[in-house]
C-alpha cells in the first residue's frame, strides 16, 4: 500500500510502505477514504517533535471502512464506516477511567502519526478500537466527519471547555486558523456577548466573521486597544491561544482580565515567556492540555444535526495520491487561502474563502 512517510525534518514521500496488519486483539485495520492534515503534522516536519521517527507515516484523522478486527473488539465490525480519532484509549488506566484519554498510559493517547504508523495512509491500524474509532452517522459527509477527529475536539475541549466560556463573555481568539475557526464556532454555542477574532490574514478573519465573530483584529494593529474599547477597559473573560509562538500566548495574557481564563490550545515548538512579575497578582487561570476526544459522540450528533458549520472549513479536496501537494498547499496557507486541505473520500466542489469555487481534487 502507500503511505505518507516522514523522514526527518523537512522530508517525507508518499511511497510504498507495508500492510498493516492486526497486532493485538483489540486492533482494527482500517481502509482510509478521507484524511486531513494537521497543523501539528507540520510541526512534525519541522522537526519540533522529535519522538517522531524517520519512517513513520504520518496522519492522526481519517474516516474510512473496517476491514478487520481483533477478537477482543466489540463495538464495531468490518463493513462499519467509522471515523478514527486522533487519541487512542485503553479505557482502562487511571486517566481513561477519567476520561482524560490524552494521557492514556495503557499504551494510548496520541499514538498514532507520532509513536506508530498513522492515518495518511490507504490502510491503517487502530490499537484499541473499541474506544478509538467512533461509528458515524450515515448522513454525515465524509469530508467534514474528518474535522471531528481532531479539529473540532481540541477547539471544543482545549479551548472553550478549558476556558470555561459562559454566557455573556468576551471571548478572544488569537490566531484564526482552524483551531482558532473552530473555536469561534464552538463558542457561539455558549451565548457570549461578543469573540473577538485576532489573525494576520485578512482572509482569515473574514471566516472568522462567517463563522460567528463579531468583531476582528488584525495582530500588527494594537488589538489591546480593542479589547480595552469592547470591554471598557477591563479585558476578555476568556482569551484562546491557537497558534503556538510566544509572541500569541504574550499577547493573550496582556488581553485577559482579572479573574479571567487563558487556554493554550497552540502547539509551541519552543519556549514562551510567562510574565509572572505582571501576572501574580491577577488572579490568572491558565490551563494547557492535549485534547481527550470525550467529546466526539456529542460533537458527531450536533454536526448530523447541522449545529456545527464544519464544511466551512475545508477549502481544498485531493485525491490520497496527491498528498505532497495537498502538504504545500496547506503549508503555504498565507499564499494559497487553505484552512483545511482534504484528501480523498467524496470529491465534491467546495467553495474557498477567496470567492472562487474549487473542483474537487485539482487543490486551485
Amino acid at each position: 500500500m502507500k503511505g505518507h512517510v516522514f523522514h526527518g525534518p523537512g522530508h517525507s514521500a508518499w511511497e510504498d510502505v507495508p500492510d498493516p496488519g492486526i497486532k493485538e486483539a483489540t486492533d482494527a485495520i482500517v481502509r482510509v477514504g478521507t484524511v486531513t492534515v494537521c497543523g501539528t503534522d507540520l510541526h512534525i516536519l519541522d522537526g519540533d517533535v522529535p519522538e517522531v521517527r524517520p519512517g513513520t507515516v504520518l496522519g492522526h484523522e481519517a474516516v474510512g471502512e473496517i476491514v478487520d478486527i481483533g477478537g477482543d473488539v466489540r463495538t464495531v465490525r468490518p463493513g462499519d464506516r467509522v471515523l478514527v480519532s486522533c487519541i487512542t484509549a485503553c479505557g482502562r488506566c487511571r486517566y481513561c477511567r477519567e476520561r482524560v484519554y490524552g494521557q492514556c498510559r495503557g499504551g494510548g493517547g496520541w499514538v498514532l502519526g507520532h509513536l506508530i504508523d498513522g492515518t495518511q495512509a490507504e490502510y491503517v491500524r487502530v490499537p484499541h478500537a473499541d474506544l478509538s474509532v467512533h461509528p458515524l452517522p450515515a448522513a454525515l459527509d465524509a469530508a467534514e466527519a474528518v474535522l471531528l477527529a481532531d479539529v473540532f475536539p481540541t477547539a471544543y475541549e482545549v479551548g472553550v471547555l478549558n476556558g470555561r466560556v459562559r454566557p455573556g463573555d468576551t471571548v478572544a481568539v488569537v490566531g484564526a486558523g482552524p483551531i482558532g475557526l473552530a473555536v469561534v464556532a464552538a463558542a457561539r454555542l455558549f451565548a457570549p456577548e461578543r469573540i473577538v477574532a485576532v489573525d494576520l490574514a485578512a482572509a482569515r478573519l473574514d471566516a472568522a466573521r462567517r463563522l460567528g465573530a463579531d468583531a476582528v483584529a488584525d495582530a500588527r494593529e494594537a488589538p489591546e486597544q480593542l479589547i480595552a474599547d469592547l470591554t471598557g477597559g477591563l479585558g476578555a473573560d476568556v482569551t484562546v491561544e491557537a497558534v503556538g509562538a510566544p509572541e500569541t500566548f504574550e499577547l493573550c495574557t496582556r488581553i485577559v482580565r482579572p479573574g479571567g481564563h487563558v487556554a493554550n490550545v497552540g502547539v509551541h515548538g519552543g519556549p514562551a515567556p510567562l510574565h509572572l512579575e505582571e501576572l501574580w497578582n491577577r488572579n490568572i487561570t491558565l490551563t494547557t492540555g492535549l485534547v481527550d476526544t470525550y467529546s466526539t459522540p456529542t460533537l458527531l450528533r450536533m454536526a448530523a444535526a447541522g449545529w456545527l458549520p464544519t464544511a466551512e472549513l475545508v477549502t481544498h479536496t485531493f485525491p490520497l495520491q496527491r498528498m505532497e501537494e495537498a502538504y504545500d498547499v496547506f503549508a503555504r496557507a498565507a499564499d494559497t487561502g487553505a484552512l483545511k486541505v482534504v484528501l480523498g473520500g467524496e470529491q465534491h466542489e467546495i467553495v474557498p474563502f477567496e470567492g472562487k469555487p474549487t473542483e474537487g481534487g485539482d487543490g486551485s
